[in-house]
């Protein structure tokens, strides 16, 4: 990777290095953290054992009368622990993220 000199840079092209870094960095998380997943569950696996045995929580009684809520399908920007269906109202954080300018595809997990 090369070095930027970044006292060549506008203040434009500045904000653009950092949308592109702050992408990168989530996109970066996303991967580790699905791989830490996967990871997990192949070694509950390997014990007999289901991560709801191991940590707690049935996904059809956490959210009401046996309504399964979907695997999420964005992340938030900011945080990635925080993400949506989809389905129902949208968070603050997904409204708040297409206020500043962000498009819903690149919240998407």
């Amino acid at each position: 990777m090369s070095a930027i000199n970044l006292n060549d840079l506008t203040p434009r092209q500045l904000d653009e290095l950092m949308a592109q870094a702050a992408e990168a960095k989530r996109r970066m998380q996303r991967e580790r953290l699905g791989e830490v997943r996967r990871k997990l569950t192949q070694l509950a696996r390997e014990e007999g054992y289901s991560i709801e045995e191991l940590f707690g929580g049935d996904a059809k009684k956490t959210r009401g009368a046996g309504k399964s809520t979907g695997a999420a399908k964005f992340a938030n920007p900011a945080d990635a622990s925080q993400t949506w269906t989809g389905r129902g109202k949208r968070p603050g954080w997904f409204k708040a993220a297409l206020a500043s300018g962000k498009s819903a595809d690149s919240m998407l997990i």
